[in-house]
């Protein structure tokens, strides 16, 4: 076990830092546009590419290049909504995606505004839908990029710290103990379950604002028909 966890974190880490950087910086760029992210796996990438740094600056880089492509991508996401909102959400991708995923999205957006931008980022589904839904909506870019932004700093900030510190956890101590690798897979398994479980739990609670946010516009709707009336 502990040959085959050295080989496979020497693999990653033998590719050149710069496409290394620009693999993630795509993935993450790829992940919010028109729901790709549900094919390619940002997360993933980005925590692979965390175990492959070597030191502080090899971090610092990496972390501004994930950034720019969140930029990159949130931000190509939000004008295509904008632009061809309507003829994407009726296309075979946007049916794939689901009419209950757009209309979470929607409503997210309509009702929590910036709060729904920032916590999508931690949503496995709709990360990928939101920044095209809200392009959709009258929220400002400026308000969407702000938000977004500082939810994906955090979550690189995450990704990247936890992979960093797995590969130099091995590289330290595991790596030289007998059943260091068994130890080092039951982190790692340990690390993806506890992720798992947030991201549940946050499903939930997206869930429960949009079940809330449909209320209310419910709500505004009776009596905005009632006050035509």
């Amino acid at each position: 076990m502990n040959a085959f966890i050295s080989w496979l974190l020497e693999s990653v880490q033998s590719l050149d830092w710069l496409l290394r950087d620009f693999i993630a910086l795509f993935a993450i760029a790829a992940e919010t546009t028109i729901g790709v992210g549900v094919i390619i796996p940002g997360d993933t990438v980005v925590f692979v590419a965390g175990t492959a740094v070597s030191a502080p600056w090899d971090f610092a880089l990496l972390y501004v290049f994930v950034l720019i492509g969140s930029f990159c991508g949130e931000s190509l996401g939000f004008w295509l909504g904008r632009k061809f909102g309507g003829p994407i959400r009726r296309s075979a991708i946007g049916r794939k995606i689901g009419e209950r995923n757009w209309e979470m999205a929607d409503v997210f957006v309509e009702t929590r505004g910036g709060l729904a931008v920032a916590v999508s980022r931690f949503l496995p589904v709709l990360h990928s839908v939101v920044p095209v839904a809200t392009g959709m909506t009258r929220l400002r870019y400026r308000v969407f990029i702000a938000w977004t932004m500082a939810a994906c700093s955090i979550w690189a900030a995450v990704y990247l710290g936890i992979g960093y510190a797995l590969h130099r956890t091995y590289d330290i101590w595991l790596g030289r103990l007998k059943f260091g690798g068994v130890i080092f897979a039951f982190v790692v398994v340990l690390v993806v379950t506890s992720i798992t479980l947030v991201k549940r739990r946050l499903e939930r609670s997206a869930e429960a604002m949009v079940a809330e946010g449909e209320a209310e516009l419910a709500i505004v709707e009776t009596e905005t028909s009632e006050g035509l009336e």
